[in-house]
């Protein structure tokens, strides 16, 4: 794996999530709230804990001492939920610009909620959260089929590499 690599994966995790964000755009209050059987029980709660991944491993990715938990801090609001996820993906994918590649196998050690050390290499860390990502943006198409909204479109990555990414208005 090579710091290219990790870089065509946040490419991708922006352009998909930029689409995402676009399909919400287009939801009413009712369908972002609308209680759905999955993962998580809404549109709302399944973007805020996707958002709230991609901050925390930023945050941790920085060593920040004290994470950001957006659960704990964002009410499901459509709008700061949207803004904060975009927020993460840009600089996970500017984290990844900057980073220097030699360092990918070094290990990063964090605390999770349960107040217990663990690590994990970098290189562990970018598949991890871009892995992540694209099983939550999977449950989102889904769940956003179960509140009515249908205008989706494949998101998968290979739909990112057959064509050119173009605005998420446009689709692709």
């Amino acid at each position: 794996m090579t710091k290219n690599y990790f870089m065509q994966l946040a490419d991708y995790n922006t352009w998909a999530n930029d689409i995402v964000h676009s399909w919400f755009d287009q939801l009413t209050d009712e369908q972002w709230q609308q209680a759905i059987v999955s993962s998580f029980p809404s549109l709302s709660a399944t973007a805020l804990h996707t958002a709230g991944a991609e901050t925390v491993w930023l945050d941790r990715l920085n060593k920040m001492a004290e994470p950001r938990w957006l659960v704990k801090t964002l009410n499901g609001e459509k709008k700061g939920v949207q803004d904060a996820w975009k927020a993460s993906s840009t600089g996970l994918k500017t984290f990844i610009a900057n980073f220097d590649e030699t360092q990918l196998a070094e290990t990063v050690s964090f605390k999770r909620p349960d107040g217990n050390t663990y690590q994990l290499k970098f290189h562990e860390i970018f598949s991890h959260v871009f892995n992540h990502s694209t099983y939550h943006r999977g449950q989102i198409v889904t769940m956003l089929r179960q509140v009515g909204f249908t205008n989706v479109h494949s998101i998968d990555m290979s739909t990112y590499f057959w064509k050119p990414p173009k605005s998420p208005k446009g689709g692709t």
